[in-house]
């Protein structure tokens, strides 16, 4: 994914480029709605100071006629502006809701655990604050000088007047802005704690129920929520206590310029029409103020929302990379260091072995040794510290991950399935997928005729998580999808774990048959059934290989059954 270019800067930045023609046209719709808000205090004047004057009725009716042909227009640029700006958001939506997808994917590969952030989460919040009444508001704010400028065209002392309030104004707003930064910031953080929680709890219901854990977790994102739940009151009080301000000084500051006019009509220096619009000038000119500073939390929280998007999309471009034929001859692992994402504190050291097209590998050693951490640094999923991994003599990084990924076949530990159809968790979700290739790698992992039970066959929906199957039965698709398209490195961790003995023949018949096809298997095992189907055996203990070659030697050199 590139996330930014040398010349355009990030991704999020050239987005917004290109919608800076729509925000011109939104600014000169505002320009043009703030000069049609004149109508209103300009027809006072008209009425009181010429229509009463003159008790002209055809005079009144033209007027009449003026102002609601100004008002319609009026309206129609309103609807169009507030539609422009939505449209705005969808079109940011458009460029930058793909890459925002594709990283939240990656993020936790690549992040240390409770780091990774929610990109389209950040992107929902920037397209909520334009859809909003928000932006609104600021495109109007730079018209304030317009409507001193009317004030003090009305009267020197009115346009003082108007001016000491817009200064008390922005400071409310500057005021509301430092107390919202940090609070808004915090609150972020902690709705996101809050959401992978919840989203923790729903994929482990079953364990948090058997176990009786639900009441002791439930106090866990109690007391996450309650914080949240606190912030956001102070939030909303420090936000209502800004807004009720602004709200009742433009208000009092409306009654000031009304009863300070009065005082000029009686002095004769302002007629009684002047001296209305210039209250009613006053209370719109201050009007955005007031908007903007309502509107406040959701402007800070959409900016640090784009804060926060830049810095997640700001990775290096990618290069092109040229096109490399299929890999179907070797793997070769040299001096491989793994860690998590985001430690810099290796779990598997030093590991380097080379295996053929048609062998078969078995991993084995005590739990937490690294066998499942060199699996997903073989499939890319994990960084390397150190070393290589080389399919045909290419290292990993020299495919783009949707070229070598149709020939990997994985299946982890925890098997997860889609909501989707069997067929399609088979196929990977490939559009389009060619049916006899779904039933030859439904063959191949001997789950044919079990899929063919099922109440809809292949097109069975599983449901969110694979819940409407039992373990065995996810396993077995999930050997099918890593099978799908007869792959050159299929990596199985621990892939009899919920199997029965029908299921551990058929596993091994569909290890056999991989590597009859000239597949590298490599197959992650704590029980030594499945070592009869593979020719080669890696020990691994403590983060290192203790012992390499062919299976019947180590099993000897062991002198003792791997387990």
């Amino acid at each position: 994914m590139s996330a930014a270019s040398p010349a355009g800067g990030t991704l999020v930045a050239r987005a917004l480029r290109d919608v800076r023609g729509a925000f011109l046209g939104v600014g000169v719709l505002s320009g043009v709605s703030n000069l049609l808000m004149l109508t209103g205090p300009l027809f006072l004047i008209q009425i009181y100071d010429r229509v009463l004057t003159s008790r002209s009725v055809p005079t009144l009716a033209a007027l009449c006629v003026l102002v609601m042909v100004l008002y319609a227009g009026l309206g129609l640029i309103e609807i169009v502006r507030g539609r422009v700006l939505t449209r705005i958001g969808d079109r940011l939506d458009e460029t930058l809701g793909p890459a925002g997808f594709r990283l939240a994917l990656e993020l936790p590969l690549g992040a240390p655990p409770g780091r990774a952030g929610r990109p389209v989460g950040e992107l929902d919040q920037i397209r909520g604050f334009l859809a909003g009444p928000g932006p609104i508001a600021l495109c109007d704010l730079p018209w304030l000088p317009v409507y001193l400028v009317v004030v003090f065209a009305f009267h020197s002392w009115l346009g003082w007047l108007a001016v000491a309030g817009a200064v008390l104004l922005v400071g409310s707003t500057v005021a509301n802005e430092l107390a919202l930064r940090g609070p808004v910031r915090h609150s972020a953080d902690l709705a996101l704690r809050r959401h992978d929680l919840m989203e923790a709890g729903r994929r482990n219901a079953e364990v948090l129920h058997a176990m009786g854990m639900v009441p002791a977790y439930a106090a866990t994102w109690r007391r996450t929520d309650g914080e949240q739940t606190g912030l956001r009151r102070r939030i909303a009080d420090i936000a209502g206590l800004h807004a009720s301000f602004a709200r009742v000084l433009r208000l009092a500051l409306q009654a000031a310029v009304l009863a300070l006019g009065a005082l000029l009509v009686i002095r004769q220096e302002l007629s009684p029409g002047v001296m209305i619009a210039a209250s009613i000038v006053t209370s719109r000119a201050l009007a955005p103020i007031e908007q903007a500073v309502a509107h406040w939390r959701g402007f800070i929280a959409a900016r640090q929302a784009r804060s926060r998007l830049e810095a997640l999309l700001a990775v290096p471009p990618e290069a092109e990379t040229m096109a490399l034929p299929a890999p179907s001859r070797s793997l070769v692992v040299e001096h491989l260091a793994v860690a998590p994402p985001g430690s810099a504190q290796p779990v598997l050291r030093e590991a380097s072995f080379r295996l053929e097209a048609g062998q078969g590998l078995g991993v084995a050693g005590p739990s937490g040794s690294g066998k499942s951490s060199l699996a997903r640094a073989l499939v890319g999923s994990w960084p390397c510290l150190r070393g290589t991994i080389r399919l045909d003599g290419a290292e990993l990084k020299q495919w783009r991950p949707e070229a070598i990924g149709r020939h990997i076949g994985y299946l982890p530990q925890d098997v997860e399935l889609f909501d989707g159809t069997v067929a399609q968790n088979i196929a990977r979700f490939e559009p389009h997928a060619p049916a006899e290739e779904v039933l030859a790698a439904a063959r191949n992992a001997n789950c044919h005729d079990m899929i063919l039970h099922f109440p809809a066959g292949y097109d069975t929906r599983i449901g969110v998580d694979g819940t409407a199957l039992s373990a065995g039965q996810r396993q077995r698709i999930g050997l099918a999808r890593a099978l799908y398209r007869r792959p050159f490195l299929i990596v199985l961790d621990e892939p009899n774990a919920n199997l029965d003995r029908e299921g551990e023949a058929a596993l091994a018949a569909a290890i056999l048959g991989a590597r009859q096809g000239g597949a590298i298997v490599i197959v992650i095992a704590h029980r030594t059934q499945l070592l009869d189907t593979l020719d080669q055996l890696l020990i691994i203990k403590e983060g290192r290989v203790a012992a390499l070659g062919p299976r019947a030697e180590v099993i000897a050199r062991l002198k003792a059954p791997v387990e």
